[in-house]
């Protein structure tokens, strides 16, 4: 009489599987190789471009004085006077720049939000952030409008340029979240009408400083 339990069956096939392992069908799809064709432009100009062709709004600077008087002119332009930011470089950075952030308003109730980002991905033109920033895991997502600042040497080329930067940064300590923020959010689920800032930032900035001084 047969004893055997379906458990032990399925153990047995997964044992003999095992010895004698399948090839791998798509040899050439494993490997290091980039999936995507790499374009010529600079990694500033192919960030730009495809950024904004998600109704992200770019900024370059060409320094730290540069990016005061571009940031100062916005703010003045928008007229926004609650400007929430958390990162304290970020926010020495503004007081430099005569930008006051204001240390009484909560996330909900701030005109803007300021951030800074672990790297920008040029070829999605996205905004690589971490639970490892000051600024968490919600400044990004629930400010009406947000403000990343960053230099050229963050940027990469492509998503797994970016984990691996993340990873050698953080080395064991790898952040519990990292998110991908690309232009403002967006959704056409409402009768297939594009809707934007439905569930995140109306508006998203990357003002990209040439070199830190």
């Amino acid at each position: 009489m047969n004893s055997t339990t379906p458990k032990e069956k399925i153990l047995k096939k997964i044992r003999k599987a095992l010895t004698n392992s399948t090839p791998i069908p798509f040899s050439h799809s494993e490997g290091n190789s980039d999936v995507f064709v790499r374009s010529k432009e600079e990694l500033e100009v192919q960030f730009a471009q495809t950024f904004t062709n998600l109704m992200g709004k770019f900024a370059y600077c060409l320094n730290q004085s540069d990016l005061a008087a571009q940031l100062n002119a916005l703010i003045q332009e928008k007229g926004w006077s609650k400007i929430f930011c958390i990162e304290q470089q970020i926010d020495q950075q503004l007081s430099t720049a005569g930008i006051q952030s204001d240390k009484q308003v909560s996330l909900n109730d701030c005109d803007v939000a300021i951030t800074g980002c672990e790297c920008l991905v040029a070829r999605t033109g996205s905004i690589w952030m971490s639970s490892a920033q000051e600024s968490g895991r919600t400044t990004s997502v629930y400010a009406p409008v947000h403000i990343c600042i960053a230099y050229t040497h963050q940027l990469v080329y492509d998503i797994r340029d970016a984990i691996e930067l993340t990873r050698k940064k953080y080395d064991q300590h790898f952040p519990s979240l990292v998110t991908l923020a690309t232009g403002p959010s967006r959704t056409a689920d409402i009768e297939k009408t594009l809707v934007v800032g439905i569930h995140g930032p109306k508006e998203v900035y990357v003002f990209l400083v040439d070199r830190f001084q």
